[in-house]
């Protein structure tokens, strides 16, 4: 493979192949593309899928106006489209009880902060100074799990730091170097309106590379993931893409769920299906969430083995 024509970025520029070990090599041959053969898109698409969302969106807004007015604008990221989908009952019942962090639920956030500030990180990364500068940042921060990092017992803050590093130490030794010529933009936010702002839809990808010029889509999002693989990885990307094309017109050329802890990468090439099938994906979860808390029915559970986080089934057993 010639790096020079080959790179998941609009600047082209060259990696010693020498310097790359064989997985890192295997990231630049699945995401990288000649810039002739990236595929170009109608750019009346955003249109045409915002258009499809309202129309079919737009019986809920009546019972939308009747709900609570704490309710009223209706805030839909991958978490919750993806909970409603898989088991309503399931998705209610986590509702009600507290969210608690703990250092398995952390250690992600923590690793995916560390792999951030990979980006511009002065000198060659160390994976515990990453892991370290990340807490630090975090705990500084006004998310929700910068108290539990302030206030969590020595021992769990190390046990996080060590269940991160290893995530980060798999991150760097089989991911590519990632270069400013990339365009890299972690953790970027996207978000799209829709029905007079009554529904809300955002979300964070993990990593972008590259950006949409023109017609042509050159943009490849990527999200990091620990432990296996499920169904919903992929529909999640699918998620980002809908609204980065709602945003700019033109969608992303590629999506790939990168597994840290097997080093798999699954890319898929976005097509103009792909983008519909986001878009009825969303509408059915939007309409299954505004039905049940609105009280127009009960929530379905989900056939035993379907829904991977299931509390309902234990409650009714």
């Amino acid at each position: 493979m010639k790096n020079h024509e080959t790179t998941p970025s609009n600047v082209d520029y060259e990696i010693p192949q020498s310097t790359l070990n064989p997985a890192q090599q295997k990231v630049i041959d699945l995401l990288g593309v000649p810039r002739h053969e990236r595929p170009e898109f109608d750019r009346d698409l955003g249109n045409r899928l915002r258009t499809e969302l309202e129309e079919c969106l737009r019986p809920l807004a009546e019972t939308i106006d009747s709900i609570e007015p704490s309710h009223r604008n209706l805030y839909f990221n991958k978490h919750r489209l993806g909970k409603v989908l898989e088991c309503e009952h399931c998705y209610m019942i986590e509702q009600s009880k507290p969210f608690r962090w703990s250092p398995a639920l952390a250690r992600g956030t923590v690793s995916h902060k560390a792999i951030e500030l990979t980006v511009n990180w002065p000198r060659k990364p160390d994976p515990l100074d990453l892991v370290d500068e990340a807490i630090a940042r975090l705990a500084d921060s006004n998310q929700s799990i910068s108290e539990y990092l302030r206030s969590c017992l020595d021992v769990e803050r190390a046990e996080l730091a060590a269940e991160a590093n290893q995530l980060v130490v798999k991150f760097l030794e089989s991911f590519p170097p990632i270069k400013r010529a990339w365009t890299p933009v972690t953790e970027s936010s996207l978000r799209a309106t829709l029905l007079g702002d009554r529904i809300v839809l955002n979300g964070k990808p993990d990593l972008t590379l590259g950006r949409t010029e023109g017609n042509v889509a050159s943009k490849v999002i990527i999200d990091f993931k620990s432990g296996g693989s499920f169904p919903t990885h992929i529909e999640d990307l699918r998620f980002y893409a809908l609204l980065d094309t709602l945003r700019l017109g033109i969608p992303p050329r590629m999506l790939t769920t990168y597994y840290l802890d097997s080093g798999d990468l699954h890319p898929e090439p976005m097509t103009v299906d792909l983008l519909f099938h986001a878009t009825t994906r969303v509408v059915t979860g939007v309409t299954k969430y505004v039905e049940i808390v609105s009280g127009q029915r009960d929530p379905v559970t989900a056939p035993p083995g379907t829904c991977y986080s299931c509390a309902a089934h234990s409650q009714s057993d």
